[in-house]
């Protein structure tokens, strides 16, 4: 830097407010009521952007962080000038007049703490929070990385009873400091009152993040207003109305009766864990769901934007601080359940299956874990590639039409590592997934499942010792499955009837042992956990190592009467063809 421009900057400098912290409410005495200039200026990065609305035109200019300020106030200057010509000879024009002169360009100047800010200083340092701008008469006020709202969405179905989550990004904000106005849309003939916003036609219903549309709602639009805030920092409002009314409700689900016993969250140091396969709608929507899966099921409730109320709803109800959630569509992730458990305390972590558009979710409570790291692997890839599953590759690279069947799979594992917030000392290995689906193919989910338990004992001995494992998800086998005695026993023998597969081609008898002493099945055994018109039965688990960790309660399946009430599942009352297990885990002592 030259020795003139570094006098510039130093003067510049010395004429500086105090910290923000410190003057932020004279700031917005001082400023309220001026035009405000946005300016996004990151650390690293080569430009910087200044948006401003004059004259009804919106500028949105990017400049190279260290360009002198005088360049853009004389950019600022003759397209102010270009604009003010073009809106005369239009209006002239339209009067038949001629031409007139063009307009002298305006006086510009940037100015802080009542100085003029020299122009050559870099535009890092001259568009400085509170500095005011002068274009002409019409004076701006500098908001440098104020709190923004990237990102602004209202779900498209909304229904009573149900939380309406928005989906929310920002940027220099913080979604627990920033304020939210929920309004319903009044009919025509409502007279103004009080309660009612400014503009009549809508009225005042809500505070919070999150809204409940009561029975007051249906038929009416939604209106949300949020101010980003970054603690005592507001940025620009916005409005979002909703695409649709509110509709009524289905009225009782089947895990209502459920949220009893979860409407708070469980007292530390007890865990809740909640393993849940919600539907993906690319296998909702199919023909074969529609006319042969679930025929019984009425069109609409198949339809995601419906299911995905009754989701959110029920994942939100049981409060829980460990959720491993299955076939969750990618779309699904971060448009609706991501923003939704958000705003109710929890981050998650997403593993797409290959070749697919759904995958595996785990969230968690970050009040009490912090996430530490992850290590997911797909099965056929870590068996090919992994020394570590060199002789179970081998083992099966007798029967060429197992080993071709395994590979071809893109089931995955979802490990995640988390770190109990108070202590320090403590970690919790969480897996999370969906093994091959076929009902006659428990040999190929045996030998995902041994390279799972090879790969989690890794992950123990190299990452977290001594962590408890909470292993998670849809397992596609029932309690009488070589998968069921694997983990709960630590071995299968040759014999076990799920090694034939699909007939002699595909056997492959032999004896595989677990790395890890016999797991406890959590939530016990079922009768099902997974209920569709033409089979029932027990396909998901929460299994824990009985010695690390001690089942404190499990939270009640709903009834048979409830299940089966629109004949099975899924239905207008429930979102998936499976079950949510629930459960009150205890660290062993």
């Amino acid at each position: 830097m030259s020795g003139h421009l570094s006098a510039a900057v130093a003067l510049f400098r010395r004429c500086l407010p105090p910290p923000l912290s410190r003057t932020l409410s004279g700031a917005r005495c001082l400023f309220r009521g001026m035009e405000p200039v946005i300016v996004r200026s990151l650390p690293g990065e080569p430009k910087l952007t200044i948006s401003f609305c004059l004259n009804g035109s919106h500028r949105h200019m990017l400049r190279d962080q260290d360009e002198a300020l005088g360049k853009v106030l004389t950019r600022i200057s003759s397209s102010t000038a270009k604009s003010l010509l073009k809106q005369a000879k239009k209006s002239r024009k339209s009067r038949g007049e001629p031409p007139g002169e063009a307009a002298a360009p305006a006086a510009v100047k940037l100015l802080c703490g009542g100085e003029e800010v020299p122009e050559t200083v870099p535009n890092s340092e001259a568009w400085r929070d509170g500095a005011v701008l002068q274009v002409g008469d019409v004076t701006f006020t500098v908001h440098r990385n104020p709190p923004t709202l990237t990102t602004a969405e209202l779900p498209l179905s909304l229904l009573s009873g149900f939380p309406v989550c928005p989906k929310l990004e920002v940027e220099f904000a913080n979604l627990q400091d920033s304020e939210f106005t929920w309004f319903r849309e009044n009919p025509p003939s409502t007279s103004s009152a009080d309660g009612l916003d400014l503009d009549s036609s809508w009225t005042r219903v809500g505070s919070a993040r999150v809204h409940v549309p009561s029975n007051q709602d249906i038929g009416c639009r939604l209106k949300l207003r949020c101010t980003p805030k970054e603690g005592g920092r507001s940025g620009p409002a916005k409005e979002l109305v909703s695409v649709s009314a509110v509709e009524a409700g289905p009225g009782v689900c089947t895990f209502d009766g459920r949220h009893a016993y979860t409407a708070k969250e469980a007292a530390w140091p007890a865990v809740r864990v909640v393993s849940y396969n919600i539907l993906a709608d690319i296998y909702a929507q199919t023909e074969l769901s529609k006319t042969v899966l679930y025929p019984y099921c009425a069109p609409y409730a198949l339809q995601l934007d419906y299911r995905q109320n009754l989701v959110k709803k029920e994942l939100a109800g049981y409060n829980g601080d460990i959720l491993c959630l299955q076939e969750v569509d990618k779309g699904v992730f971060a448009d609706s359940l991501s923003p939704a458990l958000d705003a109710f305390g929890l981050d998650g972590v997403f593993r797409i299956k290959e070749k697919q558009h759904e995958g595996l979710a785990t969230f968690y409570r970050r009040s009490k874990f912090q996430l530490l790291s992850s290590h997911d692997i797909m099965f056929s890839e870590a068996l090919t590639s992994d020394p570590l599953h060199s002789e179970l590759l081998q083992r099966i690279s007798g029967n060429v039409a197992l080993k071709e069947k395994v590979l071809q799979r893109s089931t995955s594992l979802q490990v995640t590592v988390l770190e109990d917030r108070f202590r320090a000392d403590r970690k919790l290995i969480v897996a999370n997934t969906h093994l091959y689906w076929h009902p006659k193919g428990g040999n190929v989910r045996l030998v995902q499942v041994g390279v799972a338990l090879r790969h989690l004992s890794h992950v123990m001995d190299t990452v977290a010792p001594e962590a408890p494992l909470l292993f998670c998800g849809d397992f596609n086998s029932m309690p009488d499955s070589g998968l069921f005695q694997l983990l709960s026993e630590g071995s299968v023998p040759e014999q076990h009837p799920d090694w034939s597969g699909l007939g002699p081609e595909e056997s492959c008898s032999m004896e595989l042992t677990s790395p890890f002493p016999p797991l406890l099945s959590a939530c016990g055994q079922p009768a099902y956990t997974n209920y569709v018109g033409g089979f029932h039965g027990c396909l998901d688990y929460v299994f824990i190592q009985p010695q690390s960790m001690k089942v404190e309660q499990v939270i009640p399946l709903p009834s048979h009467q409830e299940v089966t009430a629109y004949e099975a599942l899924p239905s207008l009352a429930h979102p998936s063809d499976h079950i949510a297990l629930v459960c009150d885990l205890l660290w062993a002592p």
